[in-house]
């Protein structure tokens, strides 16, 4: 696919990843991987290496809080609100409009606002994982190191 072809979130997280100078291209996957089962079977590879992103909505302030954690576990929504404040579940509206992704596609960079990023220790399982990259079909790879540099977000048990 030419860069002129790829959706606009997948184009935004391609030129994020370049500008923080990220050595891995977005891969366009052949079918979906809206689901982190889906694109680790696309991927050939464990589920847990699937860096999945959880929105949720910060109920003090309505700020988006994105989680990224392992594909094969849960979050736990009381050690986010341990972390930064009373959670709640997003919706799909509101995942769209404070990242400017769609569920299934939210990345953990080029966001449309600015989120509030936690990273999951158990991510640090696997020397590679991938991440969204803005749409449904597009993936990147990286190391959970790399995922810290990328986000400068913190790193906490959550699952």
């Amino acid at each position: 696919m030419t860069e002129t072809a790829l959706p606009d979130g997948v184009r935004r997280v391609a030129a994020k990843l370049a500008e923080l100078g990220h050595p891995h291209e977005v891969v366009m996957l052949p079918v979906t991987g809206r689901t982190a089962a889906d694109a680790a079977s696309a991927l050939g590879i464990e589920l847990g290496q699937i860096a999945k992103s959880i929105v949720f909505r910060r109920r003090e302030d309505d700020a988006a809080v994105l989680v990224v954690t392992s594909g094969d576990l849960r979050v736990d929504e009381h050690k986010v609100s341990a972390l930064v404040g009373k959670v709640g579940r997003a919706d799909a509206d509101f995942v769209k409009a404070a990242t400017g992704f769609s569920i299934g596609g939210v990345s953990p960079v080029a966001h449309s606002r600015e989120p509030v990023i936690l990273i999951d220790t158990q991510l640090f399982r696997f020397e590679q994982v991938w991440a969204a990259a803005g749409h449904p079909y597009a993936v990147f790879p990286l190391s959970p190191a790399e995922l810290v540099q990328l986000t400068g977000a913190p790193v906490a048990e959550i699952a």
